[in-house]
């Protein structure tokens, strides 16, 4: 029997764990991509193309039982075109309610959860209604191509508001008023062939300068995280979803607010390759390919910490007590996502305590 053969539209870290979660299961995972050097090629092959190139779309669709992607900026026509050559999951269509700000709150709206409130900006005369309707500060987003912060201007002011508008180039945006939240959560499902559908518990996210600094996982709250699956099965069933999908929350004192949602594997998760029975990657692989989901139990407690723009030294990150080092084989860069670090315990508060010595060395390389 031949090996089933994934093609993944995109090849940076999250194509990378798909195709090594897919090793064990003899999935084979083929790559497109606009870099060579692009994380995945280490471990499958690669398609060098720009994302909307028809021809090389084709081409991978030709080679595979199943698309995917592991990243949101993807050309929709180009999913569309060759949709109908090889299955193509999540689905095309809520890849662009994903990728568009105003349509991804709309749909919230629509499917009764709660967001923050907003207002469309599509000129600069929207500005005054949106500061008149939200109040300050004001959080300005591009509508469309904007992650990891950015894209986006937090506004005090009518004068930085526009100066915001136009750093942001005047495209089409949505300003949001500003949440004062408690934590930041998110949760990660994931729905398989028939309608299956499991969830991971929700994890604690520290952001900085708009980007996954660590995340701590479970945060354990009975009410939320029924609240919060009921909601991520509502947006599944929407689209007869297969695969992984996030959403992000700000937990403030009257609940869970939805900020965003992504509908692939996610960074909050890959805590779970260490720390749950079943990995975001190898599940996301077996929804697609129609196989049964596999267990989404926590093993204990679990911390992920990123490494940002450098690289610290292996020898001491690998000395502290069960840390698992994962490099991307990245060029490092500042800002940039090169790899991650996780820990597990059965005990919380030793969780954290080990937690804080790794933060504070990999922040130290941070840049």
């Amino acid at each position: 029997m031949a090996n089933p053969r994934v093609g993944i539209i995109g090849a940076g870290q999250l194509g990378r764990m798909m195709a090594l979660a897919g090793y064990p299961l003899c999935v084979d995972c083929h790559f497109l991509d606009t870099a060579r050097d692009a994380p995945g090629g280490q471990v499958g092959p690669i398609r060098v193309a720009a994302l909307d190139d028809a021809d090389a779309l084709r081409a991978l669709a030709s080679e595979v039982d199943v698309l995917t992607f592991d990243i949101e900026n993807v050309p929709i026509e180009g999913l569309e075109q060759v949709a109908g050559q090889v299955p193509v999951y999540p689905q095309p269509q809520v890849l662009a309610a994903a990728q568009d700000r105003l349509a991804e709150k709309r749909l919230f709206r629509e499917l009764g959860i709660p967001t923050a409130a907003f207002v469309p900006v599509d000129d600069e005369s929207d500005l005054d209604r949106a500061a008149e309707t939200l109040g300050w500060p004001v959080v300005l987003k591009r509508q469309r191509l904007g992650y990891d912060g950015r894209g986006q201007r937090v506004a005090e002011d009518s004068a930085s508001l526009a100066r915001g508008w136009r750093e942001l180039e005047e495209v089409p945006a949505i300003a949001e008023q500003w949440v004062n939240f408690e934590r930041e959560l998110s949760l990660i499902a994931v729905r398989g062939a028939g309608g299956a559908t499991l969830f991971y518990p929700l994890s604690e996210n520290v952001h900085g300068d708009g980007q996954l600094v660590s995340t701590v996982a479970p945060y354990q709250d009975e009410d939320l995280t029924r609240t919060a699956e009921r909601w991520l099965d509502k947006l599944m069933r929407r689209y007869g979803y297969r695969g992984v999908l996030t959403v992000e929350f700000f937990h403030t004192d009257e609940g869970l607010l939805a900020n965003e949602f992504a509908p692939r594997v996610h960074n909050s998760g890959h805590w779970t390759i260490e720390g749950a029975e079943t990995s975001q990657f190898e599940n996301h692989l077996r929804a697609i390919l129609g196989w049964p989901l596999g267990e989404t139990a926590p093993r204990g407690h679990a911390a992920m910490v990123n490494v940002l723009g450098e690289l610290p030294d292996r020898a001491r990150v690998l000395a502290m007590r069960g840390v698992h080092f994962h490099d991307y084989g990245k060029q490092a860069r500042p800002k940039r996502k090169l790899g991650h670090c996780t820990i597990v315990d059965t005990d919380r508060d030793r969780l954290l305590g080990r937690l804080a010595p790794l933060r504070a060395t990999i922040g130290a390389s941070n840049r």
